[in-house]
């Protein structure tokens, strides 16, 4: 413990086991002082020789003063009136704040007497309390029941700026024992059987994060400011800094569900914590900023804040996951909130039409031309595959409105992708919770898929899949008769016309009145379907060829499906209209989900130091 011992008398304030304090003196005592309910039976002459407040009191009231709001109550008083008879003081930095702020109070200037309790206090503070990481945090803590003193004496502010000064060091130069809050290793607490009094473990660059995470959120806001105003701590370990304090300080947090007691508090906290990230993308983690995000909405957080966190997420969204997408709606009969979700999306897509501007903006004929923007392919099909992740779990909520999971659907239809079974699943879950969707609406969204992109497996759950218009299912199986083909080395075959009327919508249609958007999802007249019919069997699917095992096993059921008259009969049958079989559940969903296109974040019950 540090300490300081003031003057040279070992002589101390006595009681009579009440609130009473005196000193033991062959001289009476000639002044009463009361602090609280504590009454103190002193001598005029040492006090008034060094107290310019208690030198006017005396004036003002003779021989019985009363100090009701000096700072620290009775006890500073008692180390103030110890100095002023000689006796010994301690000082440490539990007591040394109050202190201080007494001294102040009574006046206890170099002005009255050299080497007074002021001057004395300020020499220990830069001496010792300073120099101390751990004494710097305690006092620091203690400012905040003085707070407008303790800035006025530039306490606070010199405590902040020895935690910045420490944590922005060179970890070479740390000692571990610095970080008093965590738990000692085997090795230090010598219970390993291995230990040979020398500590091999290097310090990590992330050693103070976890003892800053004590002091209260406006305190901390101003430590990490001044450590980011530094410059010398990297921006990770800042992002791993204020998401340790997150975990700490907010309830439920590190779960994902913030247990909001104070809500005002906590507020305050997220809002800090928010203004506090390092300005450099990746910092901190798209998972971090997505509990962030969802603290916000529990807690009804500023609008100011919520965007702050929308723009961050959107400009590194591919690193997100789907569970980082799935916020919960704040109100109403939806599930979750979708409309956040675009947001974030139309943030990282404008990230290139930004950069487009910018390059027109700048550009002259000198210049070489910057490209289209700054999102390589590699990261927009990453986005798309987490959006296509995340259409399969909203999805599944049957009180989401068709026109959100359009939207959404269409704002990363622009983003080519090798393969669109993720966006089948997505497309196909919805299908079957949402059994009473308009006809436009089906058609909307079957559009947004490319059946050239679909799988063989795809394709064999697609063709039975009673859920699809029929105009779908008919070009799932052409394009799976064109892979067959060219798998085998055979011609490609044309799309014949019956196909090609049926599924671009321009085909001569016997129904009066109908018009493209009914017949998209309307079940073909029975003229129609024969001449379908002959066209398609016309084809044939072939018969050798190479690839993978699983690829040719896939391709062979397709065959087998496409020469199932079981099929035709359900495909091509003129009883009953698609709407009847729209409803159906006869096939299940494609898949629970591709691993690699919808990424998920285990959670951590740990913070690991950044080396």
């Amino acid at each position: 413990m540090k300490f300081m011992k003031l003057g040279s008398k070992p002589d101390s304030f006595q009681t009579d086991g009440t609130n009473v304090r005196y000193v033991v003196s062959e001289l009476a005592t000639d002044i009463t002082v009361i602090v609280g309910d504590v009454k103190f039976y002193l001598h005029k002459f040492p006090l008034l020789s060094k107290s310019a407040h208690l030198q006017k009191l005396v004036t003002d009231h003779n021989d019985e003063i009363y100090i009701p709001d000096i700072p620290g109550g009775s006890v500073a008083f008692e180390i103030c009136a110890k100095f002023c008879y000689g006796m010994t003081v301690t000082l440490n930095a539990y007591n040394v704040v109050t202190a201080r702020c007494a001294a102040e109070y009574l006046g206890m200037h170099e002005t009255m007497e050299k080497g007074n309790l002021t001057y004395k206090i300020d020499v220990f503070l830069s001496s010792s309390i300073f120099r101390s990481w751990k004494d710097s945090i305690i006092v620091l803590q203690t400012t905040k029941a003085l707070m407008s003193l303790s800035e006025e004496l530039k306490l606070v502010s010199n405590c902040i700026e020895a935690i910045g000064v420490k944590a922005s060091s060179d970890v070479a130069k740390v000692d571990w024992s610095y970080t008093y809050n965590r738990k000692k290793l085997p090795e230090e607490n010598r219970n390993d059987p291995n230990w040979n009094g020398i500590r091999n473990r290097s310090v990590p660059k992330d050693w103070w994060v976890e003892d800053l995470c004590e002091l209260e959120i406006d305190l901390y806001k101003r430590v990490i400011a001044s450590i980011k105003n530094k410059g010398i701590v990297r921006n990770n370990v800042i992002g791993e800094a204020l998401k340790a304090y997150a975990y700490r300080y907010l309830p439920g947090f590190s779960k994902g569900v913030l247990q909001c007691g104070d809500l005002p508090k906590y507020q305050s906290a997220v809002a800090t914590i928010v203004w506090l990230l390092p300005a450099e993308k990746g910092s901190v983690s798209s998972s971090f900023l997505s509990k962030l995000l969802k603290a916000c909405i529990v807690l009804a957080s500023g609008d100011e804040t919520k965007e702050e966190l929308i723009r961050r997420i959107g400009q590194q969204l591919e690193e997100a996951s789907v569970n980082d997408l799935l916020l919960r709606a704040p109100e109403g009969e939806a599930m979750y909130d979708v409309n956040t979700v675009q947001k974030i999306v139309e943030v990282f897509l404008l990230q290139d039409h930004n950069t487009e501007i910018e390059s027109v903006e700048e550009g002259s004929e000198l210049q070489e031309p910057r490209g289209s923007g700054i999102l390589s392919d590699a990261t927009k099909l990453m986005v798309a595959k987490l959006i296509d992740g995340y259409l399969v779990e909203i999805a599944k909520d049957p009180n989401l409105p068709s026109v959100k999971f359009i939207n959404l659907a269409e704002m990363v239809s622009g983003i080519a992708r090798p393969s669109h079974d993720g966006l089948y699943r997505g497309i196909d879950m919805f299908l079957k919770e949402h059994q009473g969707i308009s006809k436009s609406d089906r058609k909307k969204i079957c559009k947004l898929i490319d059946c050239k992109k679909l799988s063989a497996e795809a394709c064999i759950h697609a063709v039975q899949n009673e859920r699809l218009p029929l105009r779908m299912v008919v070009q799932v199986l052409f394009f799976e008769q064109v892979r067959a083909s060219t798998s085998s080395g055979s011609s490609t075959p044309e799309l014949p016309k019956g196909v090609k009327d049926l599924t671009s919508g321009s085909h001569g249609s016997s129904r009066s009145g109908t018009t493209p958007e009914e017949e998209w999802d309307a079940v073909a007249m029975a003229e129609e379907l024969k001449a379908l019919k002959g066209e398609l069997a016309s084809l044939r699917l072939a018969t050798g060829g190479g690839g993978g095992g699983s690829e040719k096993a896939a391709l062979s059921k397709m065959k087998g499906l496409l020469k199932s008259k079981k099929l035709f009969t359900k495909l091509w049958s003129s009883k009953g209209g698609y709407g009847e079989n729209s409803g159906s559940d006869s096939s299940e969903s494609l898949g629970s989900g591709n691993q690699e296109e919808a990424k998920s974040t285990p959670s951590r019950n740990r913070r690991h130091s950044v080396s």
